[in-house]
C-alpha cells in the first residue's frame, strides 16, 4: 500500500503509517498530525484510534463500509464491544442495504447507504495501453485468459484447467497472476514441478520475443501495480480468493475493460458486485473447482458470447457509479 501511494502521488501528499492501536501512541499520533476529518476505509474497526478521535471531536466517517455475514457473526458474540467502537462514529457510510443493516444491528448510531465505490472505476489509459502492446506481443489472435489475485490453492487449479483449454485451444495462453508478492517465489516453482514452460514479468525485457515460443503458455504476473495492464491483455478473467474461502477480489475492473468475468463461489466480500455481474450477465460463477475448464472452452471459443458479457460489465458499472460523489458532498459538509 505504502509503494502503491508513493508511485500514484509522489510528493502530491503526505503519507505515513497510522500507529499500533494503544492508547498513547494514538493519543500523540493525533496531537502531532492535528486532523479536521478522518476516513477509514471498509472494515477498519480500531477502538483507541476511534474513542480518541471523538474525544477530541474530530469527525469520522467509516467510507465503502462493509460488513460480510460472517464479519457481523463475530462481531455479534462481542456485542458491546462492537457498540461501543461505533458509537465512536460520525457516519458509516454503507455499500449496501446489508451492510447498512449489519452496522445497524450492531448498535453504529448513524449509517446512509451510499453504494460501493469500486463502480467508481475507470481503466487507467498507460496501463491499458501496455495491456495492448504486451497482447501484440503474445500474439493478437491467441487465447489469453488471466488468473488474477490468486491465493494458496487456487494456482493448482487454475494450472489443472489450463492444460485442459490447452487441449481444445493449443495456442491458449495464462497470465497468472499470485495476490500476495512474498508468493511469487513457490508460484514459480510450482510452474517448473508442473513442466510449463513460462516466462516471468520480472525478468521480461522490453521487445524481447518470449511468447515467439507456441510451448510457452504461462505468463508469471510476478510485478506490483501492474493488475490493469494484465487485465487489458487478456481475453476474460478469473478473479481469485473465490474458490478459497477467502472472500473474492474486485471482480469490477475486469467489468470496467469490458471482460467476461469468472468467480467461484466464495464471494463473501463481494456481494453487491456479484450479485450486480451475475443479474446483468457479465459474470459466470464456477460452483467447484471441476466446473472451470469447461467454462473457461465455451467463454475463449466464442467470441460472440465474451462481446455481449464484456459491454454487460461495463453497462453495470456505468448505472452504478454516483458513490464517490455521493460521498464527498458528505465529507465536504463536514
Amino acid at each position: 500500500g505504502s509503494e502503491r501511494i508513493r508511485s500514484l502521488f509522489g510528493d502530491d501528499v503526505q503519507h505515513s503509517y497510522v500507529p499500533y492501536d494503544l492508547p498513547w501512541a494514538v493519543a500523540g499520533f493525533i496531537d502531532r498530525v492535528r486532523p479536521r476529518q478522518a476516513v477509514i476505509m471498509e472494515t477498519e474497526l480500531w477502538p483507541n484510534l476511534f474513542r480518541q478521535l471523538r474525544r477530541r471531536g474530530i469527525t469520522l466517517t467509516v467510507a465503502n463500509a462493509r460488513l460480510s455475514p460472517q464479519s457481523h457473526r463475530g462481531y455479534a458474540r462481542v456485542q458491546g464491544f462492537a457498540r461501543s467502537v461505533l458509537g465512536d462514529t460520525t457516519l458509516i457510510a454503507a455499500q449496501s442495504a446489508l451492510d447498512a443493516a449489519h452496522f445497524e444491528a450492531l448498535g453504529a448510531p448513524r449509517v446512509e447507504i451510499m453504494g460501493n465505490l469500486k463502480f467508481d472505476i475507470e481503466p487507467p489509459a498507460e496501463q491499458v495501453r501496455a495491456g495492448q502492446a504486451l497482447r501484440q506481443r503474445m500474439g493478437a489472435t491467441r487465447p489469453v485468459w488471466i488468473a488474477a489475485s490468486t491465493h494458496d490453492g487456487e494456482e493448482a487449479i487454475a494450472l489443472s484447467a489450463h492444460s485442459r483449454v490447452r487441449e481444445w485451444l493449443p495456442g491458449a495462453l495464462l497470465i497468472l497472476v499470485p495476490r500476495h508478492p512474498p508468493r511469487f517465489e513457490a508460484v514459480a516453482q510450482l510452474l517448473e514441478r508442473r513442466r510449463f514452460v513460462h516466462v516471468r514479468r520480472s525478468t521480461l525485457a522490453e521487445g524481447e520475443p518470449a511468447f515467439a515460443d507456441p510451448e510457452v503458455s504461462v505468463l508469471l504476473g510476478d510485478s506490483l501495480g501492474e493488475m490493469w495492464m494484465y487485465l487489458a491483455a487478456a481475453d476474460l478473467a478469473f478473479v481469485g480468493g473465490s474458490l478459497v474461502p477467502v472472500g473474492g477480489h474486485n471482480v469490477l475492473e475486469p467489468a470496467a475493460l469490458e471482460r467476461p468475468v469468472l468467480f467461484g463461489p466464495h464471494m463473501f466480500n463481494f456481494l453487491d458486485a456479484r450479485e450486480v455481474l451475475l443479474s446483468t450477465g457479465a459474470a459466470r460463477e464456477i460452483a467447484q473447482p471441476g466446473d472451470l475448464p469447461r467454462l473457461l472452452i465455451e467463454t475463449l471459443r466464442n467470441a460472440d458470447l465474451r462481446r455481449r458479457m464484456g459491454k454487460a460489465g461495463r453497462r453495470a458499472i456505468t448505472l452504478n457509479r454516483g458513490a464517490l460523489e455521493r460521498l464527498l458532498e458528505r465529507l465536504d459538509e463536514y
